[in-house]
This record gives C-alpha cells, structure tokens and sequence, in this order.
C-alpha cells in the first residue's frame, strides 16, 4: 500500500475517532441536540412508523436531513444499505476496526434493491454481530426495522408492559421518506426507539453518543449519493 493511500486510508478513521471522543466528552450537555439533530419540533413529535414496537422507550431519538433529489432517488440507497449489501456510507474504517466487515458503495446495487419482510439486515460479517430484522418495507416512503438478535440466533423480542429486570432489549431503526417542493426534493426522517433492562443503562448511554457520530455520517452520505445521481 502506497504512502498516499495509506493516508486516505487513515483521516477518515481519524476524523471519526476524533468526532467519537469529542461527542462522548461532551454527552452530558449535548445528547439533548445530537438525539434531535436536523430534525424540526413537528417532527419529533409527530407519530412514525414502527413506533408501536417499543411503547414506553427509555432512549430515542429524531433526525433529519434535507436532500436535493426525489425520494424515487434516495430510496435505492437506504433500501440496499448493510453489511454484505451497500454499507452504512458512514466511517467505515471505525466499524472495521471492530471486524464489521463494512465496504459502502457509491454505486446503486440492482441485486440489493428488494426488501421484503423478514428479511434481515446484518451489522456486520460475523454471526456474533447485531442485526435488524424488516417490519415494514413500502417504496419509496417507509422502512421499518427492529433489533432481532444476531444472525446465528435470531430474537425478536416481544412487546412487554414491564421490562424484565435482565436480559430484555428492544429497539427500531425507522425511516421515512417524505417529499418536499413538489416532489423535487426529499426529507429523509430516521428516529430509534429503544427499551432495555436496568443492568444494561450504562452500556446503552455510552453506546448513544456513538451512534450519533455513525449515524450523522450515514445521513450525509445518503444525501451526498441522492445529490450526485
């Protein structure tokens, strides 16, 4: 490997390792701007998809982003999204430093353009790692996912009125397309909802601040692709 390309290799990491330190510096007195980043007052009260999956959430969140092509644009790149199919488009060097395993494209994948429910999305190439499994797919508006385990063992936990005290956690990745200016342009909404057992808050409040800076990043290159089309 080239000195230069070993230097394109490593700002990314850098750049998302620097934004990681900072944001969980920081948590205390931003997670309150990061968990509604882009997004208006409307729309982080306004009712989505999916939020039926996890009542009474213990963490969630609202983002949005604004993006100058037709939802019939964007949603090739949010429906072929995953480890294995076109990536995350966020700092895929921080996700391999951990094995993921992750190669976003800058291509449109026809063979990863369907999604059906039950399908499931994986985090990463291992069967250890966290994947998602399809609640609710309608091109080119709504995608709804809920966290089901680990490949090796898928578990799609059930709706509950009280979280047990261990061993318990449901989560959603829900998106909406919604268009904007007569169709010209798009605002792409993602929101988590997330409730867990009390033996594992310390671990979810650490692991926020971290899907903020992934997730951000992702959002950014989905509009980055959307606009270059």
């Amino acid at each position: 490997m080239s000195t230069r390309t070993r230097t394109a290799a490593t700002i990314p990491l850098l750049a998302g390792g620097a934004l990681i330190a900072g944001t969980l510096a920081g948590a205390p007195v931003l997670r309150r701007r990061y968990n509604r980043w882009g997004a208006t007052d409307e729309e982080l009260a306004r009712p989505m998809p999916g939020d039926e999956l996890v009542v009474d959430p213990k963490l969630t969140y609202t983002r949005a982003i604004t993006i100058d092509a037709p939802r019939e644009d964007v949603w090739p790149w949010l429906v072929q999204y995953g480890q294995g199919r076109g990536g995350f488009y966020s700092y895929d060097a921080v996700e391999n430093l951990i094995g993921c395993d992750i190669h976003s494209t800058d291509e449109i994948l026809p063979e990863h353009q369907h999604l059906a429910v039950g399908d499931l999305i994986r985090s990463g190439g291992k069967d250890t790692f966290p994947c998602w499994i399809v609640m609710r797919v309608d091109p080119p508006s709504t995608l709804v996912l809920q966290g089901a385990g680990t490949p090796a063992e898928v578990d799609v936990p059930e709706i509950v009125d009280e979280v047990p005290d261990r061993g318990y956690v449901a989560s959603t990745w829900q998106w909406l397309l919604e268009p904007l200016d007569d169709g010209r342009r798009t605002r792409l909404i993602v929101r988590q909802r997330l409730t867990y057992s009390p033996n594992q808050s310390v671990l979810w409040h650490v692991i926020e601040p971290l899907n903020f800076v992934m997730e951000r990043k992702m959002l950014l290159g989905i509009k980055a692709r959307a606009e270059a089309v």
